[in-house]
């Protein structure tokens, strides 16, 4: 019978804490590991706390286009956060924001066009509330971590 004793996985990961599905633990250890040193982790807490800033005023904005229906605006704004999710790891968070920058972008998921903005805009407005409770749950997760750090 086999044993789980080897990863399948083509890192290690082992020594790595278990932060859940919402990140992807490969992508924000190679932030970690730019740290001088792993009893305040200075470097990679600057980065990830820069991030909740970001993210916070980023979502502001994301409110006041969708107000105002400027898809364009959404388009951007989605663009934006989805880079700085994906360069911490935060997948959930990133694959809602490429959503928001497709229909912002007035097209499906599949990249064919969508003329009826008025469906684009409800679909953001789903998919930012969507997004907000997934930023909330990784940021709690990655204070509980930077707290035990």
């Amino acid at each position: 019978m086999p044993t789980n004793d080897q990863s399948d996985d083509v890192h290690d990961t082992s020594n790595l804490p278990d932060l859940g599905d919402a990140i992807d633990i490969v992508t924000f250890s190679q932030i970690l590991e730019m740290d001088d040193s792993e009893d305040d982790r200075e470097f990679s807490k600057s980065i990830v706390f820069g991030f909740f800033e970001q993210a916070e005023e980023t979502f502001e904005k994301m409110d006041t286009a969708l107000e105002s229906r400027n898809l364009e605006e959404l388009y951007r704004l989605g663009h934006f956060l989805k880079g700085s999710s994906a360069t911490l790891g935060l997948t959930k968070v990133k694959d809602s924001c490429e959503k928001i920058q497709r229909y912002g972008k007035k097209e499906n998921l599949d990249g064919t066009p969508e003329t009826d903005e008025t469906l684009c805009l409800t679909r953001v407005t789903e998919t930012l509330k969507t997004v907000k409770a997934e930023y909330a749950d990784v940021e709690q997760t990655l204070k509980n971590f930077f707290s035990t750090t």
